[in-house]
């Protein structure tokens, strides 16, 4: 079952989406709706649906505005709106499709099944990259795998200093200086790391406890061994504490 969020600053076209769905509701249901385009954003800070469905035209704050401000996105997003000027820009940020209000019934039916198509081929992504860190987890460095450029990437745990976020992207910070970029997100890389070695201590960064050096109470930052500088989120700092 497909778990959706309809965003839209008017209830009737909530209500009017919500209705459509009900055609498909062996296969999609509706878990939430919202007119403020904040409340959504911090229901999407602790919830991760299958699919959202995003107006575009909204007084606070613009469909596209809304998608720059997701931090974390593993979930197709589908454009709504009365307009048809925005279908170009839609796919540059990354929609997976673009839906005219009032929506039709077939081009919804259309859209569900790229939704459906788009979450089987990441799950079998993750389920693929997790079969390959469960083989690799044995070995006595405890190799992680991630894919990058087209390739299946290979690191021992201990080469790792630390991990930032950037979107959908993630950057991870090498011994040596090196680095490398993937397409995950901080959420997805934090479940490939070994939870014994690594901990999110803010939002953007999860560090390899083994690698740091001190920590700066009075500004609530880790220094690494590299002389990296890592910040501590307030809501993180106690648990941290308590770990090491």
């Amino acid at each position: 079952m497909i778990e959706a969020v309809i965003i839209d600053d008017e209830i009737k076209a909530i209500q009017s989406l919500t209705w459509e769905l009900t055609n498909f509701s062996n296969e999609i249901k509706v878990v939430a709706s919202f007119t403020d385009p904040y409340e959504a954003l911090n229901y999407l800070e602790t919830s991760s649906p299958d699919c959202l469905f995003l107006d575009i035209e909204m007084p606070v704050m613009d469909g596209f505005q809304f998608m720059q401000k997701i931090k974390e996105r593993d979930f197709p997003v589908v454009i709504t709106t009365a307009y048809n000027q925005y279908a170009i820009k839609a796919l540059k940020n990354e929609a997976i499709d673009y839906l005219l209000k009032p929506i039709d019934t077939d081009d919804l039916n259309d859209t569900i099944a790229k939704i459906k198509k788009y979450n089987q081929k990441n799950g079998t992504i993750d389920r693929l990259e997790r079969l390959l860190l469960d083989f690799n987890s044995n070995v006595i460095n405890k190799r992680i795998t991630l894919n990058t450029d087209g390739k299946l990437l290979f690191l021992d745990s201990d080469e790792i200093l630390y991990a930032e976020s950037d979107g959908n992207y993630s950057t991870i910070y090498l011994e040596e200086g090196k680095k490398v970029v993937i397409t995950k997100k901080l959420k997805e890389v934090d479940g490939l790391l070994p939870l014994e070695n690594f901990y999110r201590v803010h939002n953007s960064y999860i560090v390899n406890i083994n690698k740091i050096k001190e920590y700066v109470k009075t500004d609530g930052y880790l220094v690494l061994k590299s002389d990296d500088q890592i910040p501590v989120s307030r809501q993180k700092k106690s648990n941290f504490l308590d770990l090491i």
